[in-house]
């Protein structure tokens, strides 16, 4: 018979282990299974090793531009296995943090193992050879097995050494040219990072713009600041076969349908997508649909079609961020063991791209927000008249509000700029509580600050043309 838990938490990423602490508080006999390693995407490959390397990154951009502060230093050089080790001690404690967690919580069992559904609601753990390990059933199953980056199949493709954001994070050798295939937020912040480490950087977009998602001015501004910076960028070009370097045998030659020359590269990184882990999981078993791409359907409060199983993080296509896991998290702990009604339906969405300086949105673009239709108003400000980004001499980028003409609800926001990531939780917060944009207009604010020039955006709003 299998062995019986109240619940089941599949993977350990970002919403899974404070959930399961959570059930396990609750009186709730709970296993948790994770194949890998703890923490997930974000701990391991993700966000803690990437923002490592975007902080080394930065501190080496900022002593080579030290003299326009009045800073004399010399030469400037990155030791790349030093930059590494930092990171995986600051990855290593992350990660063992969350494991210890998990096993010292009462009423917790953790299973190193791959979970398949048998049925409904009974599962096998194996181990990565497929060798029975246990089998369990549970009342309440909870799957959080995130994302995996996907790789095109172009031709050649198995005669090469590749990268992805995981496998490039163990690189102990600088890449003379790494050529990244891609234009979104992993593509960028690799881009900027190994530029600042010292690498010639060439970036392969297959559109006409960066960040395709975010509005025109956004991309464009982004894209300066990289290409000042001595990033490469080539526009509308889709590799199509890649083959071993005829006389430098570690390096790679990309081809291209296109009437352009083949391109050399030490490096390649395929930065064009992820895909969700539940191909191998056994869904079809237990009666749990997926769409084309394998992401599993899921109501507000982040059901599935099958009683008792929940799908949160990555996996469900609500959210592909770390914070919307942990939301997801929150949402179902506040519905299943607090009474609760909350629902996803409701989040407002809100992220960063971590180049430097980042962009970071909340609501609305502009661009959607003209495809509604509405009457609304907008205010844009450049970042040269924030007194604090002038006196850092960092004043790239520019800030952008949009309202509703009638409402006054705020409907977007976004910030491509000095501390941005952390001034949109000005729209964010106020966004959340529903109140009118005259509530945070009228706000003091803290001088001299980033966020102290927000209200002074909002006096501008005019209605958007």
């Amino acid at each position: 018979m299998p062995q019986h838990f109240d619940a089941v938490v599949i993977g350990t990423g970002q919403g899974g282990p404070p959930l399961a602490v959570r059930l396990a508080e609750s009186g709730r006999q709970t296993a948790v299974i994770e194949r890998s390693d703890f923490g997930g995407t974000c701990v391991n490959v993700g966000c803690t090793p990437t923002k490592s390397y975007v902080a080394s990154a930065r501190a080496a951009h900022v002593a080579r531009n030290a003299a326009d502060l009045g800073v004399q230093v010399g030469s400037v050089s990155v030791d790349l296995p030093a930059v590494k080790a930092r990171k995986d001690g600051i990855v290593g404690q992350s990660r063992n943090g969350v494991e210890k967690w998990l096993r010292g919580t009462k009423n917790i069992t953790v299973f190193n193992g791959h979970a398949r559904f048998t049925g409904p609601h009974t599962l096998a753990v194996t181990d990565l050879d497929g060798q029975l390990l246990n089998e369990i059933s549970a009342d309440e199953i909870f799957i959080n097995t995130g994302t995996r980056a996907v790789v095109p199949p172009l031709d050649g493709i198995q005669r090469i050494a590749y990268y992805t954001n995981s496998t490039l994070l163990e690189l102990t050798e600088l890449p003379s040219h790494l050529v990244i295939v891609g234009g979104s937020y992993i593509a960028l912040e690799f881009a900027q990072v190994f530029r600042r480490f010292g690498s010639r950087v060439s970036v392969l977009v297959r559109g006409e713009r960066v960040l395709n998602r975010e509005d025109a001015d956004f991309s464009e501004s982004v894209r300066e600041v990289l290409a000042r910076e001595g990033i490469e960028f080539h526009f509308g070009v889709q590799p199509t076969r890649v083959e071993p370097h005829p006389h430098r045998a570690k390096d790679v030659c990309i081809g291209f349908e296109q009437n352009i020359p083949a391109m050399e590269a030490s490096h390649l990184l395929f930065a064009t997508g992820r895909k969700p882990n539940t191909d191998d999981l056994g869904l079809d078993a237990a009666g749990i649909e997926t769409d084309r791409h394998g992401i599993i359907a899921v109501d507000g409060q982040l059901r599935t079609r099958v009683p008792g199983v929940w799908a949160i993080g990555d996996v469900n296509g609500r959210g592909a961020f770390t914070h919307t896991s942990y939301d997801d998290y929150q949402i179902v702990a506040a519905n299943l063991l607090d009474g609760g009604r909350r629902s996803v339906d409701t989040r407002i969405m809100a992220y960063a791209v971590f180049v430097d300086p980042p962009l970071a949105r909340v609501g609305m673009s502009e661009e959607e927000v003209r495809a509604s239709g509405r009457g609304a108003l907008i205010a844009t400000m450049p970042m040269s008249r924030v007194g604090r980004a002038r006196e850092r001499g960092e004043t790239d980028g520019f800030m952008k509000v949009l309202a509703d003409a009638n409402s006054k609800q705020i409907l977007g926001a976004a910030i491509h700029g000095n501390e941005g990531d952390e001034a949109i939780h000005t729209f964010i917060d106020i966004m959340t509580a529903g109140a009118p944009y005259p509530t945070l207009q009228y706000a003091m604010h803290v001088h001299p600050t980033i966020s102290e020039l927000v209200p002074t955006l909002l006096d501008g709003l005019k209605p958007m043309e």
